[in-house]
């Protein structure tokens, strides 16, 4: 044994001067490798932030400043603007708070944290204020005009392409974003929005309850506008390239190999760009596709259906008609004026049947399911005509078919699913007599949209338990606000007209016995052309006097217009009715 080792042992060695050590090393813990949050990162940032003499100062009467002048300003302007009573637009906050009727019918104390707001009407709230503030008004257009004249610099919505172009943010995210179906962006689409993300399960559970009732599905997913004229974008991108997400061809391959069909229109959209000399196949500033365009889609998916022969309208004319617009993307960027992006003209052809313009017909075979791009040319309220749309064109190609649709400007992943389950929940059939649905929705909800599972079960029609006026009759009627949907704020939606939801209560009607248990969920405008109605600032517990009539007087010209609804399965299969506010809150 080591003499060493034995006087070490037995305590032999004298005292030693104990080494200088290196720094101990603790194993890792939950503890010591988490993630920070912003409120500790902020803290650690000020608390090592030094200031120079006086910036302490300054920067403190700077925010006093802020938080005072502003506040005073806006309530100056509102008071010296013209009113017809009510509470001031800055004070729109406060209504989100339980009235005091409501605090008197709490039973106990604990009941009244159900009556405290709730998110979605807090976020209402602030897009007002946001919306109302005078500063916003003034500041922000003239921001963004030396943002996209001078810095050729978007906003959270726009990009600015080159030589005047302009492309909506999501449709360039769309092609730039990882795949949409590998497994770490659904689980965080899923976790982070908590939706259905994979367009898969939706497509496939559609198509088996469309193949249980006999019926055929075609997919339509239509290119967006950086896929087609990807070289307007950036110089960088050749001409006839097709930009797409990275999992685009295995989502077409993936449906095809389950036997669902798919018309994919965008290689013979590059193919007939490339031989017209590369002339761009969408509008330079909106989202939608040129006319032209349009028409050959329409055009080739006919090609492609081969329908067995029916009933024809023989009638059929088409018109040549010059519209001036202004594009969707162009809006979005909230300029005061058209000094960068103004007015263009393109020349729609119009569908008409006899003296008529064209209209579905529901006897039809052949149901279509589509979203803006279906209803561009189709809906005067989005700026470029009417009667001159995608099914209207296809119906023309199709030697004159009758079809039926149900279309709806945003949303392409659910809203005309939900729509028609609606429908049938409510006992009416409409799949009945149906041999074809074509689905059509723009490819970017593959990676954006809500692929919600919908039910598609035939229920029964049932006495209506909510008031609906009779056909062509309209009633006046007061009632109170139990519930309002989500209203987009004016510049941000890529449409400037939307249509709101209500539920109303203990309705009144003159010349009628008041019972508290009649109800009505009411469909009104909420913006127009980019602006706020009054009817976008209601809030729960307010009182209104509305005039009403039934939704299926109105349906046909205001269905396929942007809405929202009450986020109430069971309010959504009760009979809507049209409203129009007679004031903006009733006495």
């Amino acid at each position: 044994m080591p003499k060493r080792f034995l006087r070490a042992l037995v305590g032999g060695d004298k005292p030693r001067k104990p080494k200088r050590s290196l720094p101990s090393y603790d194993e890792p813990t939950p503890e010591t490798h988490r993630r920070l949050t912003r409120e500790e990162e902020a803290e650690l940032a000020l608390k090592r932030t030094v200031f120079a003499p006086g910036t302490q100062t300054l920067l403190v009467t700077l925010f006093v400043l802020t938080i005072t002048v502003l506040p005073l300003l806006q309530l100056v302007t509102e008071l010296r603007a013209p009113r017809t009573g009510g509470w001031l637009p800055m004070f729109d906050v406060f209504k989100t708070l339980p009235t005091t009727a409501k605090l008197k019918s709490v039973a106990n104390v604990w009941d009244v944290w159900h009556l405290l707001p709730r998110a979605e009407e807090i976020k209402s709230a602030e897009k007002t204020l946001e919306t109302d503030s005078v500063v916003s008004k003034w500041l922000l257009p003239r921001v963004q005009a030396v943002l996209a004249g001078r810095l050729r610099a978007g906003n959270e919505q726009v990009y600015l392409g080159r030589d005047g172009w302009l492309f909506y943010r999501p449709d360039v995210d769309y092609v730039t974003a990882p795949g949409f179906l590998t497994p770490a962006r659904l689980k965080q689409r899923a976790h982070a929005a908590r939706i259905q993300p994979d367009p898969l399960k939706a497509i496939l559970q559609f198509r088996n309850q469309l193949s249980a009732r006999g019926i055929d599905l075609l997919v339509v997913p239509i290119p967006t506008k950086p896929t087609i004229d990807g070289e307007m974008l950036s110089a960088r991108v050749r001409p006839g390239s097709e930009l797409q997400n990275a999992s685009y061809a295995d989502w077409g391959a993936r449906l095809t190999a389950t036997g669902v069909r798919v018309f994919d229109p965008a290689a013979a959209l590059l193919q007939r760009k490339a031989a017209g000399g590369n002339a761009p196949a969408y509008i330079e500033t909106d989202t939608h596709w040129q006319p032209e365009t349009m028409e050959f889609v329409a055009q080739q998916l006919a090609a492609t259906l081969h329908l067995q022969a029916s009933d024809r309208m023989d009638s059929l004319r088409v018109t040549e008609k010059e519209i001036t617009g202004r594009g969707d993307v162009a809006r979005m960027l909230r300029l005061s004026g058209d000094d960068l992006y103004s007015t263009q003209k393109i020349t729609i052809r119009q569908i008409t049947n006899g003296s008529s313009l064209w209209r579905p017909s529901r006897d039809s075979d052949v149901l279509v399911l589509g979203d803006s791009f279906a209803n561009i040319f189709s809906l005067e309220a989005l700026g470029w005509g009417e009667s001159a749309g995608l099914v209207e064109h296809l119906s023309h190609s199709l030697g004159g078919r009758p079809l039926d649709c149900i279309l709806r400007n945003s949303d392409g992943a659910f809203a005309t699913r939900e729509m028609l389950a609606h429908e049938l929940a409510r006992g009416r059939d409409r799949l009945a007599g149906k041999k074809l649905v074509i689905w059509e929705f723009a490819a970017r909800e593959l990676a954006f949209g809500d692929w919600k599972l919908l039910d598609l079960k035939l229920g029964r029609a049932q006495t209506a338990q909510f008031f609906s006026p009779q056909p062509s009759e309209v009633v006046e009627a007061t009632g109170t606000i139990e519930a309002v949907s989500l209203v987009p704020q004016p510049g941000i939606a890529p449409y400037r007209d939307h249509i709101m939801a209500l539920h109303l209560t203990d309705i009144a009607i003159p010349g009628r016995t008041r019972s508290e248990s009649v109800q009505v969920v009411v469909y009104l405008w909420s913006m127009r052309d980019n602006v706020w109605t009054p009817a976008a600032r209601l809030r729960s517990g307010d009182r209104v006097s509305l005039r009403l009539q039934a939704w299926a007087d109105v349906s046909a010209q205001y269905e396929q217009i942007n809405r929202s609804e009450i986020d109430e399965p069971e309010l959504q299969l009760e009979e809507p009715v049209w409203g129009e506010l007679t004031n903006d809150r009733a006495k």
